[in-house]
This record gives C-alpha cells, sequence and structure tokens, in this order.
C-alpha cells in the first residue's frame, strides 16, 4: 500500500499517523506495533510511539509506505 497523508498541522504523532491510514485499526494496537520494531521513519527504524511526523518524511513498513506532505 503506498499512501500520501496531507498534513494540515505542524506534525502528527507516529501512531496517530498509522491509525489514520488504516495502518493499524486502533492507536493501542498502532503503539504495540511501533514497540515491536515494525516501523520506519525515513529507512531508520523508529520506536517512539510518539514520534512527530513532519511535512516531507516517508514512515514505512512490512507491506505500507506513507509519504507526508504538506496540505
Amino acid at each position: 500500500m503506498n499512501e500520501i497523508y496531507k498534513l494540515s498541522t505542524e506534525y502528527i504523532a507516529l501512531c496517530d499517523l498509522l491509525k489514520s491510514c488504516s495502518v493499524c485499526s486502533s492507536g493501542g494496537e498502532a503503539k504495540h506495533y511501533i514497540a515491536e520494531g515494525n516501523v520506519a521513519v525515513n529507512g531508520v527504524q523508529e520506536l517512539r510511539k510518539t514520534c512527530k511526523i513532519r511535512a516531507g518524511q516517508v514512515v514505512s513498513g512490512q507491506g505500507f509506505t506513507i509519504k507526508v506532505v504538506a496540505a
């Protein structure tokens, strides 16, 4: 799944982004998914659940890539 997420604020928490893009069905599931080491931000593994994702960053994992752009 390749998706473009239009960011309308300064940033979005990584767990909220995964929930918004339907990678995970809930915030709790997203936090667990991140803690297991399944997510990378700009190609680097990210374990911080509330990492601030800003426009220009790419979030990826098994079977998904989300490019974050300014709205």
